[in-house]
């Protein structure tokens, strides 16, 4: 098929970004939400949802065989397709457990094996779209057209968020309360997720552009891209460039993590990624199925759409808002010094949950602003994080040391998750909230260590 390159990147970097988040946020975020809802026990829903960011942990190891095996554009659309086909599935096996079931909070995990499944799938596409739509991006347009559109995929990237955590779940909502059937109510939401997801996928079938760079990196030498070195390593008629490419690509594979784990500092460093954010690990799994809880249990019993609209809509454009802000701040101080403040912003407004839990408020404007608090100091205190995860790529092997990085990010999530729920359902909500408030000591202990071998000066304009 013939190359084209001349498509303009605001045909396809809009629409790519936001492909790139809905599954993301449908996995991580609308998961938990629905199978609270459908009245799973917290520490079985903690558990599983947990375990779905498994697939962006470990996608460093299968990374090179993006690059390997076929067009990184091959790997975006097919990844799409297989997502949307798992959408429209899961619309079909959604179950529907009768409303007693649901009422008794004692829903069985087991029941959802099939959805679980499917949401596993979407996961492992989801992980290696992000590796292959972000490599497409960069094949596909100049440096200078990267820079210039770096801020529209983060928009729609974060539209993508809003889009998925707030209209999809006012949306449920809706359903919810018109025809008072929880089931329903998912299986509509994920019928709309399906179709706009399918009409996206098939509309980069045609309106991604097919740029000469965009090959496998076989193909590369194969086509004389690198012939000269090949003739080096291998002077010889019958050495084999496809297997001398793959070849290449798995020792640099392996060097690249060879040379991470020696970098100096590294096991502070890794502490760090891990424990940083172990409030907001714990705090994040436990959010949605906090609003929604009846008051008898400590919740807020907030209905399904005032979640859409207080955690989904307000709470991301916070987050946004605190994450821009925070760049803008480190951009002007340096990381160094901009450190213990965003740690402070990353710890201090958990309170904010200790306060809801204590005093389970039902005005819906005081509860929308404690959550904007929350998550505008998360989005501001972050930066921090991100910004440290440059600094400590530095160096050979950036590109492949920061994806390096991003997995131990996925960790830090993922581990607490996995117990947040069995902790909540024995200390209750609130005193849940106070040991969320305890992890915080966490955050300033690694902090500190981190502080010291900060250069001075880094991350300042």
């Amino acid at each position: 098929m013939k190359r084209t390159s001349h498509i303009s990147p605001w045909a396809w970097v809009p629409t790519l970004y936001f492909a790139q988040g809905i599954p993301y946020f449908i996995v991580n975020n609308i998961s938990v939400l629905m199978f609270t809802k459908m009245g799973v026990p917290n520490g079985e829903m903690a558990l599983f949802t947990s375990l779905l960011y498994l697939p962006w942990t470990i996608k460093p190891f299968w990374s090179p065989f993006v690059d390997i095996i076929k067009t990184k554009r091959w790997w975006t659309v097919t990844m799409q397709l297989i997502m949307a086909a798992a959408f429209i599935l899961l619309t079909v096996f959604i179950p529907h457990p009768d409303v007693a079931t649901i009422a008794s909070g004692e829903t069985p995990i087991s029941l959802f094996t099939v959805t679980l499944m499917l949401f596993i799938l979407t996961a492992f596409a989801s992980a290696t779209h992000d590796i292959a739509a972000d490599g497409f991006y960069m094949l596909a347009l100049t440096p200078g057209d990267q820079a210039a559109f770096v801020g529209i995929r983060s928009t729609f990237y974060r539209l993508a968020s809003i889009f998925g955590q707030g209209v999809l779940v006012a949306i449920a909502g809706a359903i919810e309360l018109k025809y008072n059937d929880i089931p329903l109510s998912w299986t509509v939401t994920m019928l709309v997720a399906a179709t706009l997801f399918s009409a996206v996928s098939f509309y980069h079938l045609f309106f991604m552009p097919r740029p000469e760079a965009d090959r496998p990196v076989t193909d590369h030498s194969a086509n004389g891209d690198s012939v000269a070195e090949h003739q080096k390593a291998e002077n010889s008629v019958t050495s084999n460039p496809t297997k001398a490419g793959a070849g290449s690509i798995l020792r640099a594979f392996a060097r690249t993590f060879a040379t991470y784990f020696t970098k100096p500092g590294v096991w502070i460093a890794i502490v760090f990624m891990l424990l940083y954010r172990l409030p907001e690990a714990f705090l994040l799994k436990l959010c949605m199925p906090f609003l929604v809880a009846s008051r008898e249990v400590g919740g807020l019993e907030l209905s399904t759409a005032e979640v859409g609209i207080v955690y989904g809509t307000i709470g991301v454009i916070c987050l946004t808002v605190g994450g821009i802000l925070g760049g803008l701040f480190a951009s002007r101080v340096g990381l160094k010094r901009a450190l213990w403040w965003m740690a402070a912003a990353m710890t201090l407004p958990c309170l904010t949950f200790v306060y809801l839990a204590v005093c389970q408020p039902d005005n819906l404007v005081l509860i929308s602003a404690s959550i904007a608090i929350e998550q505008f100091g998360y989005g501001f205190g972050f930066t921090a994080y991100m910004l440290y995860m440059m600094y400590f790529s530095e160096g050979e092997f950036k590109t492949s040391h920061y994806a390096i990085c991003t997995a131990f990010m996925a960790l830090s999530m993922m581990i607490p998750g996995m117990f947040a729920g069995y902790i909540q359902e024995a200390t209750g909500y609130v005193g849940f909230f106070w040991l969320v408030m305890a992890c915080c000591l966490a955050t300033v202990i690694v902090t500190i260590f981190v502080d010291r071998r900060i250069e001075a000066g880094y991350g300042k304009k």
